[in-house]
């Protein structure tokens, strides 16, 4: 599986949790092996033409959907890894290659997350709905036929409930991650020891936010902030 590329959201609301998930995910990894990272910029999308969407006023963030379209970005080939901006890696993200069947389409973790609050990051409506947050880490089988449905087609025209609900696959073809791949902040133990935690997800907002700062891990988060403002290899992006 050398052939992997990860895909991180980005938003432009939270272009600082993009920079330093990215930065938690090329610190760990072997300097052996080239990672590429590609981040999912709406504008960029809509100008190469393949999102179309009218804008979603509902949609959370600005990759609430073009997520989907990570097998068809790699091309239907090989294994890709899709991952909201608010992560923060604490192990090399090469390593969930290893926990994965290779013939499942996708694998996730299979939360259970029903939240109480009515909003969450900077204010945007919480909406529950079955299979919340599975999105929000995916191992995508690029190759795998099921996924030949997520075209830029599908994509453009689906409902949020179908893709987010992964309802292009049948059951069988979703794979299953440990929660520590998925680590949700707030709703998992909030005292949880890190170092059994891959990567944990500020899944209601992170310390970006100035109302943020007291959230679980968040000193962790801190530091890698810190990490990457002295960093000479930041990929900042307007």
């Amino acid at each position: 599986m050398d052939d992997l590329t990860v895909y991180i959201g980005w938003d432009s609301r939270e272009i600082i949790a993009y920079d330093v998930c990215e930065h938690s995910i090329l610190r760990r990894h072997s300097a052996n092996t080239d990672l590429p990272i590609v981040p999912l910029i709406q504008n960029e999308l809509r100008n190469s033409g393949l999102y179309t969407r009218p804008i979603d006023k509902k949609a959370s963030t600005e990759f609430s959907l073009t997520r989907f379209l990570t097998p068809a970005l790699n091309k239907f080939e090989g294994f890709a890894i899709f991952a909201d901006c608010d992560f923060l890696f604490l192990t090399d993200i090469v390593n969930v290659l290893e926990l994965i069947d290779p013939q499942k389409a996708v694998s996730v973790v299979k939360h259970n997350y029903q939240p109480d609050e009515r909003v969450k990051m900077d204010g945007a409506k919480q909406f529950n709905y079955p299979r919340k947050n599975w999105s929000s880490f995916m191992v995508f089988n690029c190759a795998h036929p099921a996924n030949r449905a997520l075209s830029p087609e599908t994509v453009n025209s689906a409902t949020p409930a179908f893709l987010h609900r992964l309802s292009w696959l049948a059951d069988d073809d979703i794979g299953e991650l440990p929660v520590s791949w998925n680590y949700l902040e707030g709703w998992y133990d909030p005292d949880g020891d890190p170092t059994l935690i891959n990567a944990v997800h500020f899944t209601r907002g992170g310390p970006w936010f100035k109302h943020m700062q007291d959230v679980a891990f968040a000193d962790l988060w801190l530091s890698e902030l810190a990490d990457f403002n002295s960093s000479s290899h930041k990929r900042r992006r307007a």
